[in-house]
Parts: C-alpha cells; structure tokens; sequence
C-alpha cells in the first residue's frame, strides 16, 4: 500500500497527545476493534467486553507529564505517510473521512468528523481512561477514535496477525465504521446480549463491513494509490486475527460462541469482503440477516 506523494494530508484531523499521561483509572471505550488485556479477562470470565464499551461518560482527568507537542503536525503530504508510522495514521483518517464526507451528501446528509487521538500510554476520554488495555475504541459521547500505535505491535506479537500498512488502515476504517453508526443511529440498537447473532457481534460485522466499503473507494479519494491484493490479504487477515473464536482458542483453548461481542473471523473476513465488493452502505445490513 502507498500513499500518493504528493497528497496534501490535514493533520488537524488528528490530535496527538503522545508524550502525556492521564490519571489511571477502569478502561473504558466504545466498540473497539481488539480485545486486548482487560477485555481478554471479562471474555475469559464468561462475561461481554462489550459492557465496557459505550456511552460512561466521565469527568476529564487532568493531563500530566512534559507535553511532547503534536509530532502530527509536521505531516503534511502522503511521502511523508508513506516513511513515517504516524503519518499513515493521519492519512488513513483524511481518505476514510474524504469518502463519508462524499457518500454522506450524496445521499443528502451532513457527515460530522470524528477526531483520532494518538497517545501513549493513556490518556482521558469521555467513555473513561483509554490505555493499552483496551485496544483502538470509538468513543461515542466524544466523538473521537483511540489509537495507541503500539497496539499494532500487539496485533502481531499477541493476536498472530501478519501486520503490514493496510491491516492498519483497516483498524483504523474499523473504528470509523463505528462513527458512521453513530451518525446514523445503527449504534444506538447495540446491546450487551452476545452470541454470533447478538446484536453486539451485528454491530462489529458492520464496522467491517464500512471499512470495506471505504477500501472499495480508497484510490477515489485521492490519498492513496490503488489497492492490491497483497493490501486486501493484509486486511483480511487482521480481521481474522481479532475474531472471537481464535482469540478465545488462544487464550482458553476452546470457543464458546454464546459468549461472542465481536464475531467470528470467518464472520469478521466475510463482511469486510461484503463490503469491499459490493462498495455500498445498503451491502452492510447486518441486522437484517438471519444469520450474519
């Protein structure tokens, strides 16, 4: 996957707070990708991860630390995505959000940005303290996506995935996927039921499904080259890596679909291909199958 060079990146679309602490407290996030630490307990536990997620809104905590300043700042043109890490973050969000913004006022509606916040560590959200336990997570009462860039490092060293830039790109359209729920009110029917046909896996396969949907249209907006099958396959495996059922074989040695938030990575795969090929919002309705 590369950026095309010289594409005009808008760093203000993401606000890195890399470089400061937020006071510690129960992790708290809204439909987050990965399972990871805190989550992976509750799951082995029998109980929703998806309980942590959505809508506890908590008083801001004071920021703590030396400020680094935005290291984002200084990205400006897709050559600087293509030879810095969080570049590409600042690129993925301009193409992901350059697309809603287009598909939105075609259908006559307003698309609202949503914020990315990189940070380090942990840092305060509305949904509670976002940190390295609880993966990438969209915050609805904020409006924001929460992204540790380290948790890449964790989707290969703990999940098994194979990485590379567009298992990245997916994570980070998995997210905005949940923002468009928001716009549109499809995350509102999100409960704390599990099971492969609970509406808690509807809303992930969804997620999926609206980062397919933005691949399909990536190279339209004009910040990234054309896609390759090498890109697909990176995605695709992500997704696979973060499915409920390997994640509970690793770390429990058996799968227990009744319990699963997330969906399967056979579900996980399958609605990211709905929407890569088909490239429409109407390809993602995951409510209205019997079986998603």
């Amino acid at each position: 996957m590369a950026f095309r060079p010289g594409a005009q990146l808008d760093p203000e679309q993401v606000r890195d707070v890399r470089g400061r602490r937020a006071s510690t407290g129960l992790a708290v996030g809204g439909g987050g990708i990965g399972i990871v630490l805190v989550a992976v307990v509750i799951l082995l536990m029998g109980g929703d991860p998806s309980a942590l997620l959505g809508g506890v809104e908590a008083p801001p905590a004071a920021q703590s630390g030396v400020d680094a300043g935005s290291q984002v700042d200084s990205c400006r043109t897709g050559a600087d995505a293509n030879a810095r890490a969080d570049c590409r973050i600042v690129g993925y969000v301009n193409s992901i959000q350059a697309y809603w913004e287009e598909a939105f006022r075609a259908s006559g509606s307003r698309y609202q940005r949503a914020e990315t916040v990189l940070f380090s560590g942990s840092t305060q959200s509305h949904c509670g303290t976002a940190s390295g336990a609880t993966g990438p997570f969209y915050c609805p009462p904020d409006q924001s996506v929460y992204l540790d860039l380290s948790f890449f490092d964790e989707l290969k060293g703990r999940f098994g995935a194979r990485g590379g830039d567009f298992a990245e790109a997916y994570v980070v359209a998995h997210e905005y996927g949940h923002h468009v729920e928001n716009l549109t009110g499809v995350l509102n029917n999100r409960g704390r039921d599990s099971g492969a046909s609970s509406s808690a896996v509807r809303v992930e396969l969804m997620a999926d499904c609206l980062a397919g949907v933005w691949a399909h249209h990536a190279e339209s907006t004009g910040f990234l080259e054309k896609l390759t099958r090498q890109d697909i396959a990176e995605a695709l495996d992500a997704a696979a890596a973060v499915g409920d059922d390997r994640i509970q074989q690793a770390t429990q040695g058996r799968v227990n679909p009744e319990s699963w938030t997330h969906g399967s990575a056979e579900q996980r795969q399958r609605w990211f291909l709905a929407g890569w090929e088909r490239g429409s919002f109407e390809a993602c309705d995951t409510f209205a199958a019997a079986n998603p």
